[in-house]
Order: C-alpha cells, then sequence, then structure tokens
C-alpha cells in the first residue's frame, strides 16, 4: 500500500480511532478497578484494627506494662489481615514504653509526622463530632513496596495504635488486570485494522473498478460500462459514469459521422471538379497559346483565367490528398532512394538549380517513397525561394538514432498567411526543433556509400529571409492560416506545409522550424533511413506497399500526391 493511499488511510483512522477508544475504556476500567479493590481491602484492614486496637485495650489498665503492651500487640498482629502493630503508651512510671511487632519495619521514627500528628490531636466535640479522637490513614511506599499506614488512639486515655499492612497482593492483582486490558487493547486495535481493511477493500473495489472503466474510456472504448448493485452513493456513481459514458459514446459517434460526411463532401467534390477543371484547364492552355494574337484589351483577362485555373486545380489536387490523409487511406511506395540524387532530380524539374545550393553527399541511401519525399521537398524550397531570401541552402546528411531511443514526432508549428509555406509579410520561420538556432545547417559529409538502416535522415533547407514572426510560429503548419487579414489571397493554396508534414509523418518522420540568429528560417526534415522498420515494429497506422519504380505507375494512379509544381 502506497503512503499516500486511501486504503492505508482508512486502515490508519480505524485504527487511530480503535485505539482512542480502547485506551480510554482501559484506563477508565483499570482506574474504577483500582479503587475499588483497594478501597475494599483498606475498608477491611482499618475495621479490623478498630475492632483489634478497641478489643485487646479493653482490659488493660490505663497505664499498662510495656509486656502488658507488647501482649496486646501480638494479639492484634495475629489477626487475619495480617499486619504489623506499633502501640505508644505510658507505664505506671510515667516512662514512654513503645512496643512493635516488626521491628524492622514500624518504628515511631518510620511513621509520618502528618500522620502522628493528626492522630494525635484534640478535635472538639460538637454536634458533628462526637469524639475527640479519630482514625487516620495514609498510603506510602517503602522499598519499592506499597504500604497502608493508619493511627488511632483510645478514647478515654490509653496507648495510641499504628499498623502497616502490606499492598503487594493488591498491586500485583492491580498489574494482572493492566497486562490483561493491554492485551485487550492491542487486540481491538488488530481487529479493528483488519476491519478498516474489510471495510475498505468493500469501499474501494466499486471505487477502482470505477478508475479501471475511467482509464478505458480514455483510451477510446467508449462502450465501457460497469456493473451497478446497490442503491448507495457509490452505486449512483457508477450509474452516473455510465450515462457520461453512453452520452458521450452518442456524441463521438455523431461527431464522427460529421466528420466522415464532412471528409466524403470534400473528396466528391474534388472528384467531381476534375472533369470541368481538365476541360477548362485545356481551354485556358489553347488561350495561352493564342495569347499574342489576342485583342491586347482581352489579353490581361486571358492571363488571369489560365493562372486561376491553374491554381485551382492545384487547390483541388491538395484537397484531395488532406482527404486521403485524414481519411487514413494514404500509403507508402517503398524504395531505395539516393537522396542527394532525389534532391537534385527536385530542383532542376522546378529549375531551381540557379537559386538553390545543394550540399549533400551522394551515396546516401534511404528507403522512402521518393513521390512523397519530392512533395515534401518542393513544398519547403518553393516556401524558402517565395516567401524567405536567397539563397536557399539544402544540407542532406544522417544522423544515429541511440539504441533503445524512440523518435518523437513534433508536429512543427503551421505555414503563415494561407501560403505553401512559411509566407507572412516578413517571411518564413519556427518555433525551434530540431532545424533551431542551435543547429549546424550543413550537412557532416559521409564516408562512402550509406545504405538504409536504424539512423536518421536529416534534410535542412535555410533561406536568408527576415524569418517568421514570432505570432506565426505556432501556426505554420496549420491549414489555411493567413497570417495577415489583410492578405487574404496568395499564389498557394494554404495547404502545402501541412501536406508536407504529413507525408513526413507517414514515413515516421517529422518536420520542425525556426529561425536563426544570423537572420533567416531554417525548417528541419528529419526522417528515418528505413521507413519499413516503423511498419514492421507497428510504430504507423499507415499501410506500405513495397515495389520498385516499374510497378509505381499503378500505385500512383490509386495514391496520387501533391506535387508542389502541379
Amino acid at each position: 500500500m502506497r503512503w499516500t493511499s486511501l486504503r492505508l488511510r482508512l486502515v490508519v483512522v480505524f485504527a487511530l480511532v480503535a485505539l482512542t477508544a480502547a485506551v480510554s475504556a482501559s484506563g477508565i476500567a483499570y482506574w474504577l478497578n483500582r479503587n475499588t479493590v483497594l478501597d475494599r481491602t483498606q475498608n477491611a484492614v482499618l475495621k479490623d484494627f478498630r475492632k483489634s486496637l478497641e478489643d485487646s485495650t479493653r482490659s488493660l489498665p490505663l497505664r499498662p506494662r510495656c509486656a502488658e503492651l507488647r501482649d496486646a500487640a501480638r494479639q492484634m498482629a495475629g489477626g487475619p489481615q495480617n499486619y504489623a502493630v506499633l502501640l505508644i503508651g505510658v507505664d505506671s512510671a510515667g516512662k514512654d514504653c513503645v512496643v512493635t511487632t516488626n521491628e524492622d519495619l514500624l518504628t515511631p521514627t518510620s511513621v509520618p509526622a502528618s500522620l502522628r500528628t493528626a492522630v494525635n490531636a484534640v478535635r472538639p466535640i460538637d454536634e458533628s463530632n462526637s469524639y475527640p479522637h479519630h482514625l487516620y490513614w495514609q498510603r506510602t511506599v517503602i522499598g519499592d513496596t506499597p504500604y497502608l499506614l493508619a493511627g488511632a488512639k483510645v478514647i478515654g486515655g490509653g496507648p495510641t495504635g499504628y499498623l502497616m499492612k502490606s499492598l503487594a497482593t493488591e498491586r500485583q492483582d492491580l498489574n494482572s488486570l493492566a497486562w490483561s486490558l493491554g492485551i485487550a487493547t492491542a487486540l481491538a486495535l488488530v481487529g479493528s485494522a483488519l476491519l478498516a481493511q474489510a471495510a475498505a477493500t468493500t469501499v474501494l473495489r466499486p471505487v477502482q473498478r470505477l478508475g479501471h472503466a475511467a482509464r478505458q474510456l480514455g483510451e477510446g472504448r467508449l462502450d465501457t460500462r460497469l456493473r451497478v448493485t446497490g442503491t448507495d452513493e457509490l452505486a449512483d456513481l457508477s450509474r452516473t459514469f455510465n450515462r457520461t459514458a453512453e452520452r458521450l459514446e452518442q456524441r463521438v459517434e455523431e461527431l464522427s459521422a460529421r466528420e466522415a460526411s464532412s471528409r466524403r463532401f470534400v473528396a466528391d467534390m474534388s472528384h467531381e471538379l476534375r472533369t470541368p477543371l481538365t476541360a477548362i484547364t485545356a481551354v485556358s492552355e489553347v488561350l495561352e497559346e493564342e495569347a499574342d494574337s489576342l485583342d491586347p484589351m482581352i489579353a490581361p483577362a486571358v492571363q488571369l483565367v489560365v493562372s486561376e485555373t491553374r491554381r485551382l486545380n492545384d487547390l483541388v489536387e491538395n484537397l484531395m490528398e488532406v482527404t486521403r490523409f485524414d481519411a487514413g487511406t494514404a500509403r507508402l511506395v517503398l524504395d531505395d532512394v539516393d537522396v542527394a540524387d532525389q534532391v537534385t532530380a527536385c530542383i532542376d524539374a522546378r529549375a531551381w538549380l540557379d537559386a538553390v545550393h545543394l550540399d549533400a553527399d551522394r551515396g546516401i541511401v534511404a528507403r522512402l517513397d521518393p513521390r512523397r519525399l519530392d512533395v515534401i521537398l518542393a513544398n519547403l524550397i518553393g516556401n524558402a525561394l517565395k516567401h524567405g531570401g536567397s539563397p536557399v541552402r539544402v544540407s542532406v546528411h544522417t544522423e544515429d538514432v541511440p539504441d533503445g531511443g524512440a523518435r518523437v514526432r513534433t508536429g512543427g508549428p503551421a505555414g503563415p498567411d494561407g501560403l505553401d509555406g512559411p509566407a507572412a509579410p516578413d517571411g518564413p520561420g519556427a518555433d525551434g526543433g530540431p532545424g533551431g538556432p542551435d543547429l549546424p545547417v550543413g550537412g557532416s559529409p559521409a564516408e562512402g556509400p550509406s545504405r538504409a538502416g536504424g539512423g536518421d535522415l536529416v534534410i535542412r533547407v535555410r533561406d536568408h529571409g527576415p524569418g517568421i514572426p514570432q505570432e506565426v510560429l505556432p501556426h505554420v503548419f496549420d491549414r489555411f492560416y493567413k497570417a495577415s487579414a489583410s492578405r487574404p489571397r496568395s499564389e498557394g493554396s494554404g495547404l502545402g506545409l501541412s501536406i508536407a508534414l504529413e507525408n513526413a509523418h507517414i514515413h515516421g518522420g517529422e518536420i520542425t522550424a525556426a529561425n536563426l540568429p544570423e537572420g533567416g528560417a531554417v525548417f528541419t526534415l528529419r526522417l528515418p533511413m528505413d521507413a519499413s522498420l516503423l511498419v514492421q515494429d507497428g510504430r504507423r497506422d499507415g499501410g506500405v506497399t513495397r515495389g520498385h519504380e516499374g510497378d509505381r505507375g499503378a500505385s500512383r494512379a490509386a495514391d496520387e500526391g501533391t506535387e508542389d509544381d502541379r
């Protein structure tokens, strides 16, 4: 049991209450029994002493001889109470006579002065007091043994008598009683602890079931219900939990149905738009080819139609790709990729060779989806060129992952201003991460060809622009995010960076963004060298299709991606 557990606290509280009650009851019982035992013994002894003193001195002369006093003392001590007797008198010659039945125990010096004074004191006779002398007693301890001391003076003249009675037997009886009460208290404490354990188990079992059900509910098992028995408060709590879980399940089902309906609507809409867009695109291409022969007044309108048609086509394709990610139908088509060749091909296909500086050693081979890697690179480099500042530098290197280390997916900030990247009034950037200011931009050279393995592929895209505004950093990868309300329109679809991030996630990787102290923004793409290892380990939900360039065409037809230059 933990020190902070409710079970332990219940046991401790029960034990403390039982201990307090048992100690109080035992103390009261001991006190009452002690007084009863001592009073009974004391009364019996004093009554016997009074009677013996009266009987023994009745036949003695007013001034008895010492021998007569000694015989009287022995007669008094020989009674059933077995106490020592001390008699003090004055003989006929006027001399003091002191006799005792136990010279080692009871002598005139062993009688306390307070008792002697009280015994010898003469009290005035009145209506409330009929005798000048009374019997006095007190308890004392001599040599660790308790004794009862008593004294009285014979009325009308005669000796003064004292007795000393040992109370060792009574003390032994009281000690036995104390031990019995102590054992009873300990048994009561143990019984209360067992009772508390049983009560805690009875109370906490429903609470534990409720906690287990709450954890299952938190893990997504919305059909979790509790078995309810009884009519107490815990049963009411279980019923409340069941009602809450039922309503939550209904609400989630409604929201899931609405979300699925929304995804179907976007997918159907995008699919239905492709046919008319194909016709419009063909017509716009014809108009673009004939632009030189058109009336100068019409040419600007034709160019606007052509550009907006291309923009609309890009938006539809991006929406279809986003719909596939949301629906979980996006699939990887893995192949061995020479990363340097892939980056070079991406830059060359878009005519960016003059604007981009590549720092990558050839021979770095990773097992990835080439088409999705191209989408990521096209979006990152294109945004750096469009919204950052030249020159743009792309560096490629690998990093080892420690044994037992886990890649942590950190969805970085989201896209500014509705552009396909960090477009903002001031340019791109982000909120730190592996590509933050403390990380170098240049890649470390590889020693020989690096095959797909257990390390990470790290690609950094850096520009020399003003960087990303701080208020934009948390939203760099959001869909359709606009950094400025006064710039609702932009050349991009606003989905480029979010699609790039999803493509990184489906590989088991991540993209982060940061501003550099010397200026400019850096986007860092981190992917596993072999994405198939993550799939085999069950660390990704998306599917993987393994193939080569020969069968990639059919896969593209079934799973079209988002190309930056579409």
